[in-house]
């Protein structure tokens, strides 16, 4: 009989920050490069542990979007962690949005027995932390809001897949850690413009815990309920193509003294992008102590390279000798050519849609920066900028922030570099947030 261990170092987070300390953690939603570079770098400078998770849609049994399996995601992840210094013990994966979404276009049987696979791979790739989610109808299903029942039956089904690969693994392979909810926020932020979202209501916090316990039991999964870790409701905060929700704490106070005394669980708020640091703050000491972000972090990516093109034509545009990078009409071009990924969500006439695909804080063109003919023009501009003398006084203009790291000596002034550090101010909000200091020195 194989033995198991839990992953503690998440369940003594979770322990401390139901005691009432101010102690969460945040996870990296993204597959971009160069925002696990900086997430890495961030781990290092925080002595932190690494929370990466791939969505459904970015990494899958059938590549997603990045083109990655989970085992190639895993792989790529560990990886870079070791190049730079970080262990493995300091790597937590996890899956977020595991369930039939990328398949909801089939019927249910169809989109299930995907999903079951796809949970299958992540596990057997190394993911600790699963996020459950079976909130959408399929092709045959009544309606576009499903039972709670529904919900939690199939959300059983694929935890059973999971134990059972988990299983496969090596003896002394850590337990996984759920995440479970039939309040789900639509993955990449609403696509509707409207009101701030419904707060969750605090007798649906434990009508769902009891309907999913009881879909466990009848599985045959009990023993799995003391390791569901998080559960997914809405405290208000969400994004859209041009607008943010911020959190109000005086409208979850009875959410917040809602969490039942067993199993040891907080919740999981998704969509927290571009919420203000002290909203981030609360959110952490009302128990929101899961922080999902992902959006944000790509979408001071682009923030960078817009920053860092308009520098190039500032030094290079009067030198024949050079080819100006094309990187913001490649990425448009791009996105044009196959509109699948933000069709739905940008609206208005053409200008305005426009805008949207490349400043919008849904951050669609982030399904787009791995296109080769994308990343052809990356190339060039970092090239170009390799063969230049960078003057400070230009860079105060575009990247302020990084003009003044550069200044202090904190920061070298190399392009790359500099857009990690753009990309890690939004990661250092968080950390600040979750209190990643205090919670590695006391653990």
């Amino acid at each position: 009989m194989t033995t198991r261990q839990g992953y503690t170092g998440l369940q003594n987070l979770i322990s401390r920050n139901r005691r009432k300390e101010k102690i969460g953690t945040y996870a990296v939603c993204s597959a971009h490069p160069s925002v696990l570079d900086a997430a890495i770098q961030q781990a290092l400078e925080d002595g932190s542990t690494l929370h990466v998770e791939s969505t459904s849609s970015q990494v899958n049994q059938l590549g997603g979007y990045t083109g990655q399996t989970p085992s190639q995601f895993a792989h790529f992840v560990h990886s870079a962690a070791q190049r730079a210094g970080l262990s493995s013990q300091q790597v937590l994966l996890g899956g977020d949005h595991l369930g039939p979404f990328p398949w909801r276009n089939e019927p249910a049987n169809s989109a299930l027995e995907k999903a079951r696979e796809l949970v299958r791979t992540c596990v057997l790739a190394g993911y600790k932390k699963i996020h459950l989610d079976t909130s959408m109808a399929c092709a045959d299903d009544s309606g576009p809001g499903l039972d709670e029942h529904v919900i939690a039956t199939r959300a059983a089904l694929l935890c059973d897949a999971a134990e059972r690969a988990c299983n496969e693994l090596p003896s002394g392979s850590p337990q996984l850690l759920y995440v479970i909810g039939s309040e789900v926020p639509a993955p990449g932020g609403e696509s509707e413009p409207g009101a701030p979202p419904a707060i969750t209501p605090i007798e649906n916090v434990n009508r769902t815990l009891e309907v999913f316990k009881k879909a466990f039991t009848e599985r045959g999964l009990s023993a799995t309920w003391d390791r569901v870790v998080g559960l997914v409701v809405q405290p208000g905060v969400e994004f859209g193509e041009d607008l943010v929700f911020n959190y109000d704490r005086s409208k979850t106070r009875s959410l917040s003294s809602a969490l039942p005394a067993h199993p040891y669980l907080v919740y999981e708020a998704h969509s927290t992008d571009y919420q203000p640091a002290l909203a981030l703050d609360e959110m952490v000491e009302d128990h929101f102590a899961i922080l999902k972000v992902g959006p944000w972090l790509t979408f001071a990516y682009r923030e960078a390279m817009v920053a860092l093109s308009a520098i190039e034509r500032e030094l290079l545009a009067r030198k024949q000798s050079f080819r100006l990078s094309q990187v913001r009409e490649a990425l448009d071009a791009a996105m044009v050519a196959n509109p699948t990924y933000w069709r739905s969500y940008y609206h208005g006439d053409e200008d305005a849609m426009r805008l949207s695909r490349a400043y919008s804080y849904s951050d669609r063109c982030r399904y787009y920066w791995h296109e080769a003919s994308v990343q052809k023009e990356i190339q060039c501009l970092l090239s170009n900028l390799s063969t230049v003398a960078l003057p400070l006084s230009l860079i105060s203009q575009y990247l302020s922030s990084e003009y003044e790291a550069v200044r202090n000596g904190q920061l070298q002034l190399e392009p790359e570099q500099m857009i990690l550090h753009h990309i890690r101010i939004v990661l250092r909000t968080y950390g600040k947030a979750c209190g990643v200091r205090e919670r590695e020195g006391q653990q």
